[in-house]
This record gives structure tokens, sequence and C-alpha cells, in this order.
């Protein structure tokens, strides 16, 4: 992985080189993120640069032997340890190493998935993986050999919140006198989950959740994702690459037209075409009406936003902006939370398997009513 690879985060990517060029690479480092922003990418990118025989002022330069075995994840002196659990390729010891050809597949598909799709990846669906207390073993053998051919022997520990306490308390040794040239990089979601003495250790990089537009960029460069379709994900998505990617697959109507439709038949009292969009509503599927009904909420927030101050929105594409200007007229502080409300009651009626087509309907002339202040 190189940093070129990883969509915007400039100044984590600035930060993390400027260590490596000053000379202050710290011996464990916490890289903290929510699932699908881009901890695990950075750290990986790190490593490759850390190891890099011909550095780039800002990157490493994918070409030297380290950068070739680094990217495929095969460098003898890089090495991983995550979550696993038995499967019926591994009925008993369940250990890193034991998965590594599932982990290089996993991770060079997507460095931004989380851990259940991991789970299913290595056929472990209803399981929940750890890092056991036989793993720190292997850990504290590990780190024990000198680097074969790297400046750096480097660790990547990906969700150590999910530890035996064994395994902590054997890292936290580690950590407290590291051997010579070895790096530990923790990639994690939850650092209240951690020993406090072992994120007291670690040099902290918090890491952002993607923006809209870095969402956007992404599906389309990866994807060739529509940039209406890739637009209206990116709303859903939350930051989230992991959510974005799979939403692309999920996504088969155009949200915009059918909500902006749907706002001006509730405005005007148009029942008997309400009763007609409850049939296409319908016809969504289940997992489409909800991320339907996420998006209206989301396109809400921002109609409210601009009320209260138009530079409150960074960005929105023409259209939705023309229709927000109009919308927020409409919007007042007795009705908002009403119509947040409703919306947030049907995506949840829809969540436990109601009728799509009366919840729909009902939500109408609830929302009508409130929209004309009745």
């Amino acid at each position: 992985m190189q940093f070129s690879q990883i969509i915007g985060h400039k100044e984590a990517k600035g930060l993390l080189l400027k260590s490596v060029q000053q000379n202050h690479v710290a011996h464990a480092q916490l890289f903290l993120g929510q699932e699908g922003s881009a901890n695990l990418a950075l750290a990986l990118a790190y490593a490759t640069y850390i190891n890099c025989e011909n550095k780039q002022p800002d990157d490493s330069c994918g070409t030297c032997s380290s950068c070739v075995k680094m990217n495929k994840l095969v460098h003898p002196d890089f090495n991983f340890v995550m979550p696993v659990t038995t499967t019926k390729s591994v009925s008993k010891d369940a250990l890193s190493s034991r998965f590594m050809n599932e982990w290089r597949e996993f991770i060079l598909a997507s460095p931004y998935q989380g851990l259940n799709d991991w789970m299913q990846h290595i056929g472990a669906e209803n399981k929940q993986g750890n890092i056991s207390k036989e793993e720190s073993r292997q850990l504290v053998k590990l780190v024990s050999l000198k680097a074969f051919e790297g400046d750096y022997k480097i660790v990547v520990i990906w969700l150590p919140e999910l530890m035996h306490p064994s395994a902590s308390n054997a890292l936290l040794k580690l950590l407290e006198e590291p051997p010579v040239k070895t790096l530990f990089l923790l990639v994690a979601q939850a650092a209240e989950k951690l020993l406090a003495t072992i994120t007291s250790r670690t040099q902290i990089m918090q890491v952002r959740s993607f923006t809209e537009q870095e969402v956007i960029q992404y599906l389309q460069e990866k994807y060739n994702t529509n940039p209406d379709v890739a637009y209206q994900v990116a709303q859903l998505a939350e930051g989230n690459l992991n959510v974005a990617a799979k939403l692309t697959t999920e996504i088969t109507s155009d949200y915009f037209s059918f909500f902006t439709d749907w706002m001006r038949n509730c405005y005007s009292y148009k029942f008997a075409e309400m009763i007609d969009m409850s049939d296409k509503f319908q016809t969504l599927g289940r997992e489409n009406q909800k991320n339907f009904l996420l998006y209206a909420l989301n396109l809400f927030r921002k109609v409210m936003l601009y009320g209260i101050d138009a530079s409150l929105i960074t960005y929105l594409p023409p259209a939705e902006l023309d229709f927000v200007q109009k919308f927020s007229k409409l919007i007042t502080v007795a009705n908002a939370s009403q119509l947040t409300e409703e919306l947030n009651q049907a995506h949840y009626h829809i969540e436990r398997n109601a009728n799509p087509k009366i919840v729909f309907v009902d939500s109408s002339i609830q929302i009508a009513g409130y929209l004309r202040g009745n």
C-alpha cells in the first residue's frame, strides 16, 4: 500500500512521512479510527514507506524489492496479528499465522473492511474472533528475531481491543521493553477497550472518517460509479468506505427524485399520487427502503442546517441545492422535530418487517399535515 492509493488525509500522511524523514519513528503507534476509515490503509502505507529502499519525499518508490514485497504483504519483516477463530480448515490452534493466505486476499481486496467481513471471509460467520493467549506467545517469539531484510521488523496488530487479557499483558511487556528495531502498529476502532497502560505507551494517530467528497471520489475511481449514485451513497455511508462499497450494489433507484416527488405530493395533498408512490416504494426491497429513509433523514438535516445558516452546507449538487433552498422555507421550529421523528419511525417499522406500503402511506399523511401546519 502506498500513500498515493489513499484518498485525502493529507495532514495524516504528512505527519507520518515527517516522522520517518526526521528519524522520529515511535516504536509503538496506535492508528485509531472507525470501521471503514483509513486507519489500516495508513498503517500499511507507513510500514511500506519505512522499509522502502528508495524513499521519495511524499511516498515510497513502489518499485524496489522491499516495496514489491510489502505491497504483496509477503515481506519477511512485515508481520500481522489479527482476530481469528476455529474454522472448518483450522479446527484447532487458531493463530494468525495459519490464516495468512486468507488475510492477504482480504486486505488486498480492500483495507477498509471490518471484522464481520473478515469472519465471513474465513468461514466463521457465526463466531467471534479474538487474539488469543497462545497468540501472545507466538508474538514474543516473533519479535525476538532480528529483521531479515528491512531496517525494521514491523508488526501490525489489527483490532487489538479484541485481545485476550493474557495477550494484552504480554503486549504491554513488549511495549515497555521493546526489542531493537521493532515497530508495533496497532490498528484499533475502540481505544476505550484497550488497557490504559497500552494506550499510554503508544503514539496515537487519530484517523478521521472520509468526507463525503472523498467517498464520491473513491467510488468513481474504484467502481466507476455514476456521479449521482456516488453522491447518494456518500450521504448514507457517513465516511465509511466499507459501507459505501456495499451500498453501490444495493441502491437501485434515484432517491433524490423519489424524495422530491414525495414531498411535493405531501405538500399538495395529492393522496392518489401518494398511493401510487407507495406501490413503487414497496417494490424497492427492504434494504433499499431503509436506505431511502436514511437518505431522506440526511437530506432533512441539510434542509434544517440551511435554514439556520446556509454556510453550514459545504457542498450540494445544483439540483439538491435548489430543492434545499425552496424546501427550507417550509421547515419551522415546530415541524422540524415532527418530520424527523416521522422518518425515524418509518425506518424503525420497516426494519422490523412492517408492511412497507402501509408505512409509506401513513408517513405520507403525517408529513402532509406537518408541512401544512396541521
